[in-house]
């Protein structure tokens, strides 16, 4: 078995859901796209489960906290709160 730490960024929705997350999609997946891009960030998106919000899953809390910090979505109040854990992701070899 194989185990890394990753990193966990969750997001609620904010007061500008769904209008801004319709705005300001484009900025944020070119934002996501980059940091894919850079292997820092491994998955993302949002839950189906009817409650809202979304994750993504981060190399290092330090990309975690990059991605958040110029967000669109977090700048635009799409994304209300948010949140990083540390979780240990095992994986067979």
């Amino acid at each position: 078995m194989s185990q890394e730490t990753r990193y966990v960024l969750f997001y609620e929705n904010g007061d500008n859901f769904p209008a801004g997350a319709r705005e300001y999609f484009p900025a944020h997946k070119a934002r996501y796209e980059e940091f894919m891009r850079g292997g820092v960030l491994l998955s993302l998106g949002p839950f189906t489960d009817g409650e809202g919000g979304a994750m993504g899953i981060f190399t290092s809390r330090q990309a975690a906290e990059e991605f958040v910090a110029e967000d669109p979505f977090v700048l635009n109040a799409v994304v209300g709160k948010w949140h990083i854990r540390e979780w240990r992701e095992v994986t067979p070899e």
